[in-house]
């Protein structure tokens, strides 16, 4: 079997690793192609894969978006047509759906926050199978075309699955300086392409400011983007930690007393973990947020001060695995 991946942001070489190693395992072909956005091309390589690169992220404009997104679906067009795909695979990349469509190639694409309307619009009716956690509500999924058969559901957290066999690297704490005195905080900047945007949510910024002052803190800030990158380094911020690349992410949150995030998928990578976080999170709550902190696996954030800075007891905190193959086998579902 031939089997096309489509990855278009920083969590989806995670998500897919292990079904790339599976798929291969068992004999099969895949291949893989990317959007150069952030650190989705790092990771591919860290993790040790390789990928076609098409395209690129078109910034903050519509108008931006809506050309790069025509450009990119021309480009996947031409390079997958004529390579006999027997299904393809994505996680939220609506483009993958579509092209794959438009190619008669059944399509799987899998995704965790319900509200992304117009990337739902679009990627679910061009999919085969739309896969999703049991916990947002059907009925959210259903004005996107997205009902039985089409919808499959599976238990708990994608991260459950995706970090099932992950040991952290303990070696990644030296690598940075880390001092195991202080509190480490991870720290995840909101999807904004701008962290000082006028419309920014402002509670990040000033989360980042009360922690990056703290002395018995190190605030360790993954950011998204290279224009993030310099505005949290042109802060100077004494206490705070902001890599020049991709780093072992999963490892410094395993080891972390805190995770600050106003992302989805590292709040989510720490409830896996069992790591204590709190969301700085602005817009519409999902489904899946929603059963954390129903949980209180996930505390949502409405001031810095309101943080609990200490020192976390290591193995302290319920970590939850769950089989891979059952995320595979409800993608390959597409095929009929």
């Amino acid at each position: 079997m031939r089997v096309w991946c489509d990855f278009t942001a920083s969590a989806h070489p995670l998500v897919f690793r292990p079904l790339v190693e599976r798929l291969r395992a068992q004999g099969h072909e895949v291949e893989i192609t990317a959007r150069d956005y952030a650190q989705t091309l790092q990771l591919i390589e860290s993790h040790g894969m390789e990928a076609t690169v098409i395209g690129h992220h078109g910034g903050r404009s519509a108008f931006g978006k809506f050309a790069q997104m025509r450009s990119r679906l021309r480009a996947l067009r031409t390079w997958a047509k004529g390579r006999n795909f027997d299904v393809a695979l994505a996680h939220g990349s609506h483009e993958l759906t579509m092209t794959a469509r438009r190619l008669g190639i059944p399509s799987a694409t899998t995704f965790d926050y319900e509200w992304a309307w117009l990337q739902h619009q679009l990627g679910c009716r061009a999919a085969t199978r739309v896969v999703v956690p049991e916990s947002i509500p059907p009925e959210r999924l259903a004005r996107y075309t997205a009902v039985p058969p089409k919808l499959q559901q599976y238990p708990g957290l994608k991260e459950e699955y995706y970090l099932s066999d992950f040991d952290p690297d303990e070696s990644v704490l030296g690598d940075w300086g880390i001092d195991p005195a202080r509190v480490l905080v991870v720290l995840r900047p909101p999807p904004d392409v701008s962290l000082y945007h006028r419309h920014s949510n402002p509670l990040f910024p000033q989360t980042l400011e009360h922690l990056g002052r703290a002395e018995d803190v190190h605030a360790f800030v993954i950011p998204r983007t290279e224009e993030q990158r310099d505005y949290v380094q042109s802060l100077a911020l004494p206490s705070v930690i902001v890599p020049e690349r991709a780093v072992d992410a999963q490892s410094l949150i395993a080891f972390a007393d805190l995770v600050v995030s106003a992302g989805g998928t590292m709040n989510r990578e720490a409830a896996a973990l069992g790591v204590p976080v709190y969301t700085t999170y602005g817009g519409r709550l999902g489904g899946v947020d929603e059963q954390l902190i129903r949980e209180s696996r996930l505390r949502p954030l409405t001031d810095p001060r309101a943080l609990e800075l200490h020192k976390r007891e290591r193995g302290h905190g319920e970590r939850v695995k769950r089989d891979p193959q059952l995320m595979l086998d409800l993608l390959l579902s597409a095929l009929g």
